[in-house]
């Protein structure tokens, strides 16, 4: 499932074609995903001017000329498509179509359909449903060490499974989670409430260094994501520990026969990596 690097990659790139731009056309394919869409939905949306693509943790924000937004989530297999007009004819599984008045055709692909879209309006958007309970962004002013030890303070799980906890962070997911407390020196079975003072510190600062350098990567492709262009993203080829189970650790001279490099536990039924000898 996209994370935050992937979606922030895609609002950077929607940005320059919608951006001051009036949908003059949108097309809806089917009456779900996976929730139904909002009644009116192409309606409320024809004829409006985008002012602004912007991120919320994992969700999508266009925020329209009349105050409306619309709030998009990528679910597992979502892609948003660039293309110039005429619009292509549209694939099976091309369920949303906008058409805007420079000639952009953005498409919503979406195989799995567990993507969603919904409509609120710019005052409501911190209480919708999807967003009212999110911690604080990880590439905000308001994200640092202290704020990240407060909100672990008394959580008794382990650090892997309270970074993954939207409420605690916003966005994150397994793939920045274990690279983060990998480069943080943190065993993913820490008990998250240990986590304070220069370690919180340290964490903190490798979380916001950890999706920085995926974002400019492009995300990670490791099945679905593609950016906006079509492109692929890179930040895979410069994974510490994910997925490279048996590997040598990056991070450290540990000796691989003993150690057995990289080790791959399963955590709440997602797979964590991470060096034992380096991370504690």
């Amino acid at each position: 499932m996209p994370e935050l690097p992937e979606v922030e990659t895609v609002c950077r790139g929607l940005a320059p074609h919608l951006e001051g731009r009036v949908l003059t056309r949108v097309v809806q394919r089917r009456p779900d995903l996976r929730f139904p869409f909002p009644p009116k939905f192409c309606e409320r949306l024809t004829g409006r001017r985008v002012s602004a693509v912007r991120r919320r943790a994992k969700y999508i924000l266009m925020h329209l000329d009349d105050g409306t937004v619309l709030l998009a989530h990528l679910g597992m297999s979502g892609r948003m498509v660039i293309s110039p007009a005429p619009a292509p004819e549209p694939a099976t599984h091309d369920h949303v179509i906008f058409e805007t008045d420079e000639g952009t055709v953005v498409t919503f692909n979406d195989a799995r359909r567990f993507g969603m879209m919904d409509l609120t309006e710019e005052g409501a958007l911190a209480e919708h449903p999807m967003l009212r309970s999110l911690g604080p962004e990880p590439l905000g002013n308001d994200f640092s060490g202290p704020v990240l030890a407060e909100r672990l303070a008394g959580r008794m799980s382990p650090i892997k499974a309270a970074l993954l906890d939207q409420t605690v962070v916003a966005g994150l997911g397994n793939i920045y989670v274990a690279e983060a407390l990998f480069h943080a020196g943190l065993s993913p079975t820490r008990m998250a409430a240990t986590v304070t003072g220069a370690k919180a510190e340290r964490l903190a600062r490798c979380i916001r260094d950890v999706l920085a350098r995926a974002i400019e990567a492009g995300g990670s492709t490791l099945r679905d994501h593609r950016q906006a262009s079509g492109e692929l993203g890179y930040f895979q080829h410069q994974f510490s520990v994910y997925d490279r189970e048996g590997e040598p650790c990056p991070g450290c001279t540990c000796n691989l026969a003993k150690t057995g490099g990289i080790q791959r536990i399963v955590q709440s039924g997602r797979s964590t990596f991470y060096c034992s000898h380096r991370q504690r």
